[in-house]
């Protein structure tokens, strides 16, 4: 077998005079525990079951892709990757939530959904005892402990905490704009600030300020909105102590001064 070996020794030969072992015995638990798993990668060592998942396993050294999508050219190592990756062309969503109803493309983002419904956040941070929905956003938050920033652009050397930080960042160097205002045809860099565009056409108010009942179309909004009943100011200008309810508002203070 090219990349793997099958493991063919998967348990004791019976000595002659032994008895068969019955379903529930240990021997038997144990060669059936050994069978399982019996294709093991030569690289690694890792086993499997199945011949078809070390082949796909394999991939994972060789860099290999053997499916590619039709529309955009972008590759696979295994063709249940090519399927969901379809779905992004074709907005096809067959996984629908039994809760809500909505929809979506893979099994593993219904899974998710599912989550908000039951409240479950099994993922919990060691530092700070926060807790998540999926591994993935615990990675993301270990990172604001550690500082780590293990994505890098490679045009001006800007690192990130997360990947699609990253991108965003990138069509900062590319121009790329692919979120698209049906109404206008203004186009943005982010999903999130075409929501927010939205709204201007839209009239939706969202964020209700909960001292005096004022709504905003962006959370940003509210926030400094909710600074002119605490008092707060976080933004200080550095060369003479003023303080601001809002980085905008200290920008426009930077620019006006003399100091």
């Amino acid at each position: 077998m090219i990349g793997g070996r099958a493991i063919l020794d998967v348990g004791h030969k019976r000595k002659s005079g032994d008895g068969d072992d019955a379903p529930g015995d240990a021997g038997a638990g144990r060669a059936y525990s050994q069978a399982a798993k019996s294709f093991e990668c030569e690289t690694c060592g890792k086993a499997f079951s199945r011949s078809g998942n070390l082949v796909c396993h394999m991939r994972t050294h060789s860099g290999e892709k053997p499916y590619v999508c039709e529309t955009c050219g972008k590759a696979f190592s295994v063709s249940s990757s090519l399927v969901n990756h379809t779905r992004t062309h074709s907005g096809e969503k067959p996984h629908v939530c039994e809760t809500c109803g909505k929809a979506f493309s893979q099994p593993v983002t219904l899974a998710v959904h599912m989550l908000t419904h039951t409240g479950e956040k099994p993922y919990v941070c060691e530092t700070c005892g926060k807790a998540f929905t999926t591994s993935s956003s615990l990675v993301k938050h270990t990172r604001t402990h550690s500082g780590e920033k293990p994505h890098v652009c490679e045009t001006c050397g800007k690192a990130f905490a997360q990947s699609s930080t990253l991108v965003t960042h990138m069509r900062t160097h590319s121009g790329e704009k692919p979120h698209v205002c049906e109404t206008c045809g203004k186009a943005f860099t982010t999903s999130s600030s075409l929501v927010k565009h939205t709204r201007i056409h839209s009239g939706e108010k969202p964020h209700v300020c909960e001292t005096c009942g004022k709504a905003f179309s962006d959370v940003s909004a509210l926030t400094g909105h909710i600074r002119t009943h605490t008092g707060e100011k976080p933004h200080v200008c550095e060369t003479c102590g003023k303080a601001f309810t809002q980085s905008g508002h200290l920008a426009s203070h930077m620019l006006r001064s003399t100091h």
